[in-house]
């Protein structure tokens, strides 16, 4: 496989976060969710301010993922209790997806925090990554509905991967 790496961001990697959140939102939620909503949500989760926040304040961990020394998507996580993860985000620019990467760095990741258990929702329509996570191993726990505001709801699926 070409060099892919799993790189961990630092504020100087912000701003780039926030522009790969919203190239692949774009690519990827406008057949599963309004685009009020996408707009809404990149903006609640994704500028850089948000970023920042979540980094600070709520002590996720950001990793940039590398291709050939190129940004082609990113990871967040954090530990919730001793070897229990929460993966909060896990997105690849969907020109570049489809190709192993996601595997590849979902296993370096794996390496890095040597999780017990990692846990993380997914949109129900999201066909796509359900699939891929259920190749990882993932399988769904619940159905959870999430309102973040603003008329908007979050329905999810909440996948456990077990090691």
């Amino acid at each position: 496989m070409q060099d892919i790496k799993l790189m961990p961001a630092t504020a100087k990697d912000i701003e780039k976060i926030s522009e790969l959140a919203s190239v692949i939102w774009n690519q990827h939620y406008p057949a599963i969710i309004s685009r009020p909503q996408i707009d809404y949500m990149l903006n609640l989760m994704y500028s850089p301010k948000s970023i920042s926040n979540q980094i600070e304040l709520k002590q996720h961990s950001f990793y940039l993922i590398n291709l050939n020394n190129a940004s082609l998507g990113f990871i967040s996580v954090n530990e919730e209790k001793k070897g229990l993860w929460f993966l909060h985000k896990f997105y690849i620019d969907q020109t570049k997806a489809s190709k192993g990467i996601g595997t590849h760095v979902f296993e370096q990741l794996m390496q890095l925090i040597k999780p017990s258990k990692v846990t993380l929702t997914v949109n129900r329509q999201n066909y796509k990554s359900i699939n891929f996570y259920f190749k990882l191993g993932f399988t769904i726990e619940r159905v959870e509905n999430f309102d973040i505001g603003n008329d908007f709801v979050m329905n999810d699926f909440v996948m456990v991967w077990k090691e």
